[in-house]
Parts: C-alpha cells; structure tokens; sequence
C-alpha cells in the first residue's frame, strides 16, 4: 500500500508538472509579437500577396485568437491530452501532429539510444576507474572523459563524415537511404534506419558518456571510503561481491534520478548535429521553427512533447529508483 501511495503521488505530480508545462509553453507562445494571424499575414505579404486588415480579422475569429487567453489554453490543452491535437501550425497551415509525424519519435530514439550507449560504457569503466583510483589505467579513462566534455559533438560529426568521404567514399548523412526516405514503414526501412542510426547515436553519446563517466568514477569514489565498506571487508567481503553489492548499488541511484537531465541535455545537442548530419528530424524541425519561421506554434509543440517526454521517464525512474535502492524503500515504508 506504501509503494502504490508513492506511485499515485508521484503520477498526480507528474500531471500537475505537464499542466503548469503547458501553461509556461502557451504563454510563451503567445508571448511573441503579434498573433498567429498577423504573423502568417506577414509571411504571406513577404510572399508578393496582399492582405487586407479585415483578412487578418477574419483570420483571427477562424482561429479563435478573439477568445479570452485563459480559454484558448484551456482547449489547446484539452486538446492535447485528450486528442493528441497540438493545433496547427501557424505558418504552414497545417495540423502539427501532420507536420511532426514520426520525426519526434525518431528524435526521441535517437537521444535514448545515445543515453543507452554512454549508460553501457560509463558505468563498468566508471566503476573500474574509481576501483584503480591513481593507476595509469585511471588516468587514461580520465583523459579519454575530459577528451569527450571538451571535443564539441558537432566538430565530433564533421570529423566522421570527412573520413567516411575521404577514406571509405560513403555518405553518412540522413536517416534513410533515398528509397526508403518517404516509404511507409516496413522491416526493410526500419533495418535501413539503424544503418545509419548509429552515426548521430554515437555521436550524441560522445559527450553524454563523458559525463556519465565522471559522475559515475566521482559517485563509487565516495561511497568506497565510507564506513559501511569498510565494516563489510571487516566481514570478508571482498572483490567484485563488495564492489557491486555496496558502493557500485549505492552510487547509481543518484545517475538513475538524473536520466530525465541526461535526455534534456542531449535532446538540446541534436539540432546543431541534425543540421551537419542533414537529418530530417524533430531537432532540425525545432531549429527551423525557431530560428527560420519563427513559427512558435509548431516550436511550443515539440518542446511540449520533450518536456512531456522527460517527466514521463522521471515517472519511471522514480519507481526504478524505489526498487533498486533500500534507502529510498526504507524511506516510503516508514
């Protein structure tokens, strides 16, 4: 009963947090100078044709911007979660979910596959650099972790690229083969898909295994000079048993608590890589509605769903977090 309080507390606050997400994203959406009617009556003036001021009225009562604020964010956020609907695009004239389509599931992939990468890298060799603290194997791992915080991902992406030119004469941009770009979905484009997942992929989980790397080597290095190993080799427990029984258990709760920042900060790396590696997704999509288009609507839209997307994954780490970790079981059953 204690653990199924703890899972309703934590879905109630992970509602509220996407209600008051929503809010924050609403309000800034509608925070940008002029309306979405005047902005698409400004892009379409830009385009040779002329709009009347009564157009723009028009355009206003169809879209609704003639309602009060707190109701217009109340139907885009019914519309929301129970549709799916983010409204259309302010510029395009078209629904968003239409425009997004696959592209933020792609996008979303491709950051926790990067996230799946660093996890599987950084936790056995972070935990082997802490184990062998001053050794020249230690150093090594140091120096290949400052290598990864400090070489940006995309000078990471040009350099892979230029060699998969110069060296194998083979393009490694975009996530599809040209026959498979506008296919519908199958087995054949799906395996076409992961060969060339895997360059953004590795490329993403460059910096992110570094600083997985550095928590990890910085978490087990603490909890190996508390008491609590040191009575248990007191006890004869010692090697791998003592490593991953005690301080390896213990230290990774605070990195499982932290993969919804780890997404974040990767999802914020993907639209600058998107624009090297030429990829069609949610990350180039953000960086032309923000800084091409303007187009907040579509913006507000995706930046909704990472958002979305994180609070969910906290949801679940919370949880995962409660399993793994006495302390935090200890803690609810009081």
């Amino acid at each position: 009963m204690a653990f199924a309080r703890f899972i309703a507390v934590r879905l109630v606050s992970s509602l509220a947090t996407l209600l008051l997400i929503s809010f924050i994203v609403f309000s800034l959406m509608e925070l940008v100078p002029g309306n979405c009617a005047e902005r698409y009556i400004a892009y379409k003036n830009t385009q040779g044709q002329t709009i009347t001021q009564a157009d723009i009225t028009a355009m206003e009562v169809t879209m609704g911007l003639d309602r009060p604020f707190v109701e217009r964010w109340g139907g885009w956020v019914w519309g929301v979660f129970a549709e799916g609907d983010f409204g259309a695009s302010c510029l395009i004239r078209a629904d968003v979910t239409t425009i997004v389509g696959d592209k933020f599931w792609l996008s979303l992939s491709l950051c926790l596959g990067a996230l799946l990468l660093a996890y599987l890298i950084a936790v056995p060799v972070g935990i082997l650099s802490a184990r062998v603290r001053g050794g020249w194997s230690d150093s090594i791992l140091r120096l290949a972790s400052y290598l990864g915080l400090a070489l940006p991902n995309f000078l990471l992406a040009l350099m892979i690229l230029l060699a998969a030119t110069v060296f194998w004469k083979v393009d490694l941009t975009g996530l599809f083969s040209a026959p498979y770009r506008e296919a519908p979905w199958s087995w054949d484009r799906f395996v076409d898909m992961l060969s060339h997942a895997w360059v953004p992929i590795v490329i993403l989980g460059w910096s992110a295994t570094a600083f997985a790397l550095q928590t990890v080597r910085a978490l087990v290095s603490d909890e190996l000079d508390k008491l609590y190993v040191t009575a248990a080799m007191a006890r004869g427990v010692t090697g791998r048993r003592l490593l991953w029984r005690y301080p390896a258990r213990h230290a990774l709760g605070p990195l499982v608590n932290s993969v919804g920042f780890d997404l974040n900060r990767v999802f914020n790396e993907l639209p600058i890589v998107a624009v090297v590696l030429i990829l069609t997704d949610a990350g180039k999509l953000l960086f032309d509605a923000l800084a091409r288009s303007n187009d907040q609507e579509l913006a507000g839209a995706i930046i909704f769903m990472l958002t979305a997307s994180i609070v969910g994954l906290n949801f679940l780490t919370d949880i995962l977090l409660a399993v793994i970790d006495p302390r935090v079981r200890k803690g609810l059953f009081k």
